[in-house]
């Protein structure tokens, strides 16, 4: 199948560049890997809740339906972006998984386990869900006990008694820890002093700071601020009542796993389980037949293009591919530069 751009990944960034497709009038598709509509807030655990109320919260052209009771959990925004798909006619194939990209001329050949894609552009959104992170430690291997990445959680009950390490030291470690904190008995082990946010800072303040950023490096001022000194875990009610019951106290990360806990090579710290909350990588591994020139851990970008490859286009993944990219909000302002930048250069037709 021939069109002018294939997007990878059918989430929050794809359907926000799909919206600019679309109005561009460009011919396009969408691959999304998953079966249904909701890209990867469908595999969050229940509880987790938006940093921010649902009007704050929304991609490009059509704000998310109010939620009344707090900040909208991710339910609510699956809802949302299975609406958003319909609304738009965005032409979403599912379920297809991208095995490679390659350079043919005129554009690439995208390879997926059904059909083959030819395109003047490649939008690659396929976010960083699919890679969790897991750090290597000596001893894991003996470990008796059960570990898991946050992508594995569900609910506390599975924790109910036992003593449990929670690692890590952003959102995702401080939301679990404050859920199996009240079944469990927690220790959380950070690599650094957890950092919070004041009470009232939520995703709003955090949107508004990434916003000024990008105003910054636009400018091309070179002091472009961020969110030091706010911090970074966002005081939402359940980690604010974790707080009050006295459950957030963080210990220097072990050096160490044994068969029955951890160590920091002094003492042991039984434990029967341990959550390892250590983020994520982005999915890019359909991407290694085009050998991308990198710059230390990620891919050399000049704005939201591969360097020397204004074709192909990265969109969603935090601050690498612009202030605020990885947040409802915030990708749809990359999601306009990316296309305008498409069609102003000309490297797709229009018709």
């Amino acid at each position: 199948m021939n069109v002018d751009v294939v997007v990878i990944g059918g989430g929050q960034a794809g359907l926000a560049a799909g919206y600019y497709l679309r109005r561009a009038g460009l011919d396009f598709v969408v691959l999304d890997d998953q079966t249904h509509p909701g890209g990867s807030w469908q595999n969050y655990w229940p509880s987790l809740h938006l940093f921010s109320p649902a009007e704050h919260s929304r991609l490009p052209g059509w704000p998310m339906p109010p939620w009344h009771s707090g900040f909208p959990p991710a339910s609510h925004v699956v809802d949302y972006l299975r609406a958003y798909e319909k609304k738009y006619e965005l032409p979403v194939h599912r379920p297809v998984r991208v095995q490679s990209v390659h350079r043919v001329e005129g554009g690439y050949r995208v390879d997926t386990d059904g059909a083959v894609y030819v395109a003047a552009a490649v939008i690659n959104a396929t976010g960083t869900w699919s890679r969790p992170f897991w750090p290597s430690y000596p001893g894991m291997r003996e470990f008796r006990g059960k570990q898991l990445h946050a992508t594995d959680y569900d609910t506390p009950d599975m924790f109910a008694g036992k003593r449990v390490g929670i690692v890590g030291g952003g959102n995702s470690a401080a939301q679990i820890l404050a859920e199996v904190s009240t079944v469990a008995e927690t220790l959380w082990f950070t690599s650094r002093e957890p950092r919070f946010l004041p009470d009232d800072v939520d995703g709003r303040v955090l949107f508004d700071v990434a916003s000024d950023r990008a105003r910054a490096l636009a400018s091309g001022d070179a002091d472009t601020g961020g969110v030091a000194g706010l911090g970074d875990i966002v005081m939402v009610p359940p980690v604010k009542e974790a707080r009050n019951r006295g459950v957030l106290h963080a210990r220097p990360m072990f050096t160490a796993i044994t068969a029955d806990g951890v160590t920091d090579g002094d003492t042991i710290d039984k434990l029967d389980a341990i959550v390892w909350c250590t983020g994520f990588r982005p999915a890019l591994r359909h991407l290694q037949p085009l050998h991308l020139h990198a710059e230390g851990s990620v891919i050399a970008l000049d704005d939201n293009h591969v360097r020397d490859e204004p074709n192909l286009l990265f969109l969603g993944y935090g601050d690498w591919t612009g202030p605020a990219s990885a947040t409802l909000i915030g990708v749809g302002r990359t999601a306009r530069a990316a296309v305008n930048t498409l069609v102003r250069r000309g490297k797709v037709d229009q018709s």
